[in-house]
């Protein structure tokens, strides 16, 4: 199964390739999915050879070959806008006991960042506000800003279209404000969380998902508390 991002990158250079004949760079790949960086585009082809669907031909600049295609194949190019979770290759989330976490500006240059990891959370059906853990959850200093932060799994599929995935770990900045439209940690009615993206709609509050399967909720403005908002995301392979 391909990610959101690897499956929108596939259908790219394979796009690129029977419209010009060649396959694309690597700065026009990265312009392409919006990434700020080269470094995703690396990551995603690795996935991508990895997993059988393409090859790159040694001692070729640019050349990469397209050896197989997912059933649904999307044609269109990626949209740009919204929220796109930025993924970190690795093992870097095994929660291990430790002191309290360094914040991002304090740790040195290379150095991985201890946040406080509290367990699941629903990207579907809410379930019990996750409590306060001696767990940690370390990444690098890089994907955070500023403030306070904390981690939390994915559990459901709510938010595929957003590109979180089932199992995926959210970084999350705490705040108890967040724009319309932004990805949050909403508490409803005091005992349970869930991740959704968040519209004031008049004196209401509409919790969305981002999958057709999962019905919009509407709150009242009592009833829903925002206990941060998404910034990063991390993915294990």
């Amino acid at each position: 199964m391909l990610t959101r991002k690897q499956h929108q990158l596939l259908t790219y250079i394979d796009n690129h390739l029977n419209s010009a004949g060649v396959p694309p760079s690597y700065d026009e790949m990265k312009d392409a999915l919006g990434l700020k960086s080269k470094s995703g585009i690396h990551r995603l082809i690795t996935g991508l050879e990895e997993r059988g669907f393409i090859r790159r031909l040694p001692h070729k600049a640019r050349a990469l070959e397209v050896l197989k295609k997912p059933q649904n194949m999307i044609d269109d190019p990626p949209a740009r806008g919204g929220f796109e979770p930025r993924i970190v290759d690795g093992n870097f989330g095994v929660p291990a006991p430790a002191p309290a976490s360094k914040s991002a500006q304090s740790a040195p240059a290379g150095e991985m960042v201890g946040l406080p990891f509290y367990g699941k959370i629903a990207a579907g059906t809410p379930i019990e506000a996750p409590r306060d853990s001696s767990r940690t959850f370390e990444v690098p200093p890089g994907m955070l800003g500023r403030g306070d932060h904390y981690a939390l799994e994915i559990e459901g599929d709510s938010m595929i279209d957003a590109g979180i995935l089932d199992g995926d770990t959210v970084l999350i900045q705490r705040t108890d404000t967040a724009d319309n439209g932004e990805i949050v940690v909403a508490l409803v009615e005091g005992h349970e969380a869930t991740l959704k993206r968040l519209r004031r709609k008049g004196a209401s509050i509409a919790l969305e998902p981002a999958n057709a399967a999962h019905e919009t909720r509407i709150f009242g403005p009592d009833q829903v508390r925002v206990q941060g908002r998404l910034v990063g995301l991390v993915r294990k392979y």
